[in-house]
């Protein structure tokens, strides 16, 4: 099928009609993830990043790993986020939805307060554009920072799951807070009819993704084996990027309506030594009861996202 009756923006050829889906981010490491699978799985991407992959040509319309056009976007620029969101010339007109990657990630590579206001400004940029724009299927990515990283005070209980203590512990964490805060007032306004009459009550979900990891980063688990401590600041958890980038899509095709969280994380743990025994060498005293039999069983419930997105993940590094 073409886009014949798709409006076209200027210059734009028609083209087969796909549902069409940005990527903030999309040139990072669950970003590059995201962008394939989107694309393999029948969407059309567009990329916003400042970072073009190494494979993009000149032009940016080839070499974009699946995506159907990279723009560059500064996302602290409201002016700059609304008319990508519009339309690009001779590229594309319309967004159905959006999935929001983007930040300046994990602490201690900038200044705290140019972290903290990248990316709280980026996300109210992208929520107060979709909200302009009657776009109500968004995806964020929040971050397991929130569970209190890096847990040098103990869990009360384990497993962490959604409804454990939020506790951010940098302006990082306190930035990701900020974003879902976000999420669940402006899920509020289009709840409100006089405020979105044609729009209609928005699904925000925000992600809360274990450390993303690469199937070639795998070779580096053995160097945390000796020592427990080396790699507990996360209760031990990571999340394959193909298995975040299936998440996203579950997400994005999920009827659900409102604001939900939902940590991403591996069924088991980065360690070969027992999740039971972990627990009790590192967090003496703490509650713990296992989501199962699994030895390793990840510390991090991924339960919610397994019962609402339908969602499992594939990828393990076998320990």
């Amino acid at each position: 099928m073409t886009s014949t009756n798709t409006p076209l923006t200027l210059g734009e050829t028609a083209r087969p009609v796909k549902p069409r889906v940005v990527v903030t981010g999309g040139s990072g490491k669950l970003g590059r993830a995201t962008v394939a699978h989107l694309s393999s799985s029948g969407y059309e991407v567009i990329n916003f990043d400042r970072v073009r992959p190494k494979t993009a040509s000149e032009d940016g319309k080839t070499g974009l790993q699946g995506a159907y056009r990279l723009v560059e976007v500064d996302l602290t620029d409201m002016g700059q986020v609304l008319e990508a969101m519009m339309e690009i010339d001779m590229a594309y007109k319309s967004i159905q939805a959006v999935v929001h990657l983007a930040a300046m990630p994990s602490p201690g590579q900038s200044s705290s307060s140019k972290q903290f206001n990248t990316n709280v400004a980026s996300t109210y940029n992208v929520l107060e554009a979709c909200r302009k724009l009657g776009i109500t299927n968004i995806v964020m990515a929040s971050s397991e920072t929130l569970i209190g990283i890096p847990l040098d005070i103990k869990p009360a209980k384990l497993p962490i799951t959604e409804e454990s203590p939020l506790l951010p512990e940098s302006a990082y964490s306190l930035s990701k807070l900020v974003g879902e805060t976000l999420a669940e007032q402006y899920v509020r306004w289009s709840q409100q009819t006089h405020r979105t009459p044609t729009g209609g009550e928005a699904k925000i979900i925000s992600m809360r993704f274990s450390n993303v990891m690469l199937e070639e980063e795998y070779a580096t688990f053995a160097g945390w084996q000796d020592d427990a401590r080396k790699r507990y600041w996360n209760c031990w958890g990571y999340i394959d990027a193909r298995d975040g980038a299936e998440a996203i899509k579950l997400a994005v095709e999920s009827r659900l309506k409102g604001h939900h969280a939902f940590l991403i994380a591996n069924n088991n743990t980065v360690m070969k030594k027992s999740s039971k025994d972990l627990v009790q060498e590192v967090f003496p005293g703490v509650e713990y009861s296992p989501l199962n039999d699994n030895p390793n069983v990840t510390l991090l419930s991924n339960e919610k996202a397994k019962k609402l997105l339908g969602w499992t993940p594939k990828y393990d590094w076998k320990p």
